[in-house]
Order: structure tokens, then C-alpha cells, then sequence
């Protein structure tokens, strides 16, 4: 496997070789944070439910950043009483790229599962603010639907750090509303209601660590190990397309924006270890619009010969939403991605290699489109 090119950080808010907590590291997001964190000479601690199950990534990690700078830490069951503070999980932890939360796109009673998830949220928080605690820097991962419901219907919608989904709330609340009309309310709901619960948490004990929250929309992009990892989350409804599989899913996801998980991954560690510090402010982790129809186009210019048996996806239009990204393309930018956020075109390729990868090493009964890490 290739070795990444390393990541130069001029003034580093972070000293080289500080130790990053990544939580969820199995996940399509979290693993490219604790790539990109690695290339970027920090060492990585990444917390799993399972370090038998994810010891592939001790392996993956060391062919591609050498050895002893990645460890995993078992975490069985993150809602349980003290969970951060037993053991070693924050010992000599500098920064957090907190990646791990549900992703279940069928939510119904949002506020449920906010109260649930809200609790060892924030207790990762409290236990990383405690004194003695070296964490100093922290960055929690939202979603884009906490700022918005995508609806090419409504034509040009100005985003600004300021936006919450109030209308997906409202919706997810309504009873008079079938739960099979509420579309993706639910989750939309859910994840803006975590994140304010969390900003709330911020506002009333202010610690003493930068902490900002990165708003990431539909991630497309390259799976660092598909054979273990399989083509997961939003990089599977790619494959999706190609296997013309679930279209009535696609059917239902509006155009809106992407971002690729390198420059996802890359925006943990700007936020973590560069200066100036950025503190208590919503990134929004938006690369380029797209839609699953323009996805389809592009495979099918990529690869003529597989066009007849993609999946046909509806034509539902472009988006024309106005979204405050200019702050991630600087952070990109320190980084020495001068030329801004990557192409969907590019993206979309990249993704499909990763199938591409499974194909060859005969691997045929495979995860993708899976959203938990």
C-alpha cells in the first residue's frame, strides 16, 4: 500500500509527535482523520468497541506511517457511567477528534435519542475538561442537517455558522405528520438537537481547550482498507449506484453537497494543531455540490462499459444553497492544499477504486452503505 505524502504544518499549534485521541477510528471518517493526523507526525490513539475486530488497523496504520505510532483502545460501551475516565483512554492525549455517534438515517423520536446520546457525549468533554487534563483541542463532529434540510425546490438558501435545522425539528415533532412522510427529519432532527446540547454544554463550563464543531455533508471518497472496512457509509451508497442497489434511497437524497474524506480527514488536523487556533466556532465541511444523479454521470463516463447496469437515478435538479466554507478551504490550506477542496470528479473515482480493490482480492460478500461505526 502506498505511504501518503507527509503533511508540513509551519507553526504547529501542536507539538510534533503530541498524542490525538480519534474515537470511532474504524469508521469511514475517523480512519481518514487518524491517517491524516499520522501523515502529519502525530501519533494516534483510536478508541473501538472491539481491538481484536479492528486489529487490521494496527497493521494498515504501520505499512503506511511506520510502526508504534498508532494504538487502539477498547471502549466496549461508550454510554456506560465513567466510560472516558477509566483506564488509559485520555492519558497523555493532546487533542480529540470525537468522530464516533449514531448514525441510524431512521430515527423517529428524535428527542429520545438525543437524551440518550446527549449524556456520553458530553461526559468525553467533561472527563477531556478535568483538571490535570492536557487536552488542548477538541473537535466534536456534527452533521450538515443540523444547519439544514436540502431542497432544490427552495432554490437559493444563504447558510451562516448561525443556521440550525429548526425545520426539521419542528417536522420530526409534528404527530400529525406520518412517520413515512417525515423523510430524513428524524435524523436531521436528532443530530441538530445533539449539537446544541453539546455547544449548551460549552457555553455553561467553558473549558479551557479550543473547541470547534465540523459540519460534514454526504462524505465520498477513498476506503483506506475496503477489505476489512468494506465500502462504509455514504462512500456505499456510491457503490450503491454501481450496483444498482437501493435506488429508492437514492431517490430520496436531495442535491446538495459533499466533501471528499481526505480533505474531511484533513480538516481534524488543522483544527487540531494549527495556528492560529481556531475556538468555538461551526466549520462547515462543505466541498463542492453534487447529487447521486451527477454521481451516476460520472461512473458512467468513467466506465462506459458497466453504464447499462448502474442504477438509474432520478434527475432532481441542482442545488442552490449558499454555505459558509470558506473557513475549511483556508484551514486546507495550511495544510498545503492550495488549490482548495478536491472535485467530486475525483472523489467518485477514488471511491470506486476502493470496490475496485474487493473485485480483485475476490472478495464478493462485503459491507457497504453500513452508517455505525
Amino acid at each position: 500500500m502506498p505511504t501518503p505524502p507527509a503533511l508540513t504544518i509551519p507553526n504547529p499549534a501542536l507539538p510534533p509527535d503530541a498524542l490525538i485521541l480519534v474515537t470511532g477510528v474504524n469508521g469511514l471518517i475517523a480512519s481518514h482523520a487518524a491517517d491524516q493526523l499520522l501523515a502529519a507526525g502525530y501519533r494516534v490513539r483510536g478508541t473501538v468497541r472491539s481491538a481484536p475486530r479492528c486489529a487490521y488497523l494496527t497493521t494498515l496504520f504501520a505499512s503506511r506511517h511506520g510502526p508504534d505510532r498508532f494504538s487502539l483502545y477498547e471502549v466496549p460501551d461508550v454510554t456506560a457511567p465513567h466510560a472516558w475516565d477509566s483506564g488509559e483512554v485520555l492519558r497523555g492525549v493532546s487533542g480529540i477528534a470525537h468522530v464516533l455517534g449514531a448514525l441510524d438515517l431512521a430515527v423517529q423520536d428524535a428527542d429520545a435519542a438525543a437524551a440518550a446520546e446527549l449524556p456520553w457525549q458530553i461526559a468525553l468533554l467533561a472527563a477531556a475538561a478535568r483538571e490535570g487534563s492536557g487536552v488542548r483541542s477538541v473537535v466534536f463532529t456534527s452533521s450538515a442537517w443540523a444547519a439544514w434540510t436540502p431542497d432544490v425546490g427552495k432554490g437559493r438558501v444563504v447558510l451562516t455558522a448561525g443556521s440550525w435545522n429548526e425545520e426539521a425539528v419542528a417536522l420530526a415533532r409534528d404527530q400529525s405528520v406520518e412517520a413515512g412522510r417525515k423523510g430524513f427529519a428524524g435524523f436531521m432532527a436528532f443530530k441538530t438537537l445533539v449539537e446544541k446540547g453539546v455547544w449548551e454544554w460549552v457555553r455553561e463550563n467553558q473549558p479551557r481547550y479550543a473547541f470547534n464543531t465540523l459540519l460534514l455533508d454526504t462524505v465520498i471518497g477513498e476506503c483506506l482498507d475496503p477489505v476489512n472496512q468494506g465500502i462504509p457509509s455514504t462512500a456505499g451508497m456510491v457503490h450503491w449506484v454501481w450496483e444498482n442497489a437501493h435506488v429508492e434511497v437514492l431517490d430520496m437524497i436531495q442535491p446538495q453537497w459533499f466533501v471528499d474524506c481526505r480533505d474531511a480527514g484533513r480538516l481534524y488536523v488543522a483544527l487540531l494543531a494549527t495556528a492560529p487556533v481556531v475556538d468555538r466556532e461551526r466549520i462547515f465541511g462543505f466541498g463542492a455540490r453534487y447529487s447521486f444523479f451527477r454521481v451516476a454521470e460520472i461512473l458512467k463516463e468513467l466506465y462506459p462499459g458497466h453504464a447499462e447496469k448502474m442504477a438509474k437515478v432520478k434527475d432532481l435538479g441542482w442545488d442552490q444553497t449558499e454555505v459558509p466554507n470558506e473557513v475549511g478551504a483556508e484551514l486546507l490550506g495550511r495544510l498545503g492544499q492550495k488549490g482548495g477542496w478536491r472535485s467530486l470528479e475525483e472523489s467518485v473515482k477514488e471511491n470506486a477504486r476502493s470496490w475496485f480493490k474487493l473485485e480483485s482480492a475476490g472478495v464478493t460478500d462485503h459491507k457497504h452503505g453500513q452508517f455505525a461505526n
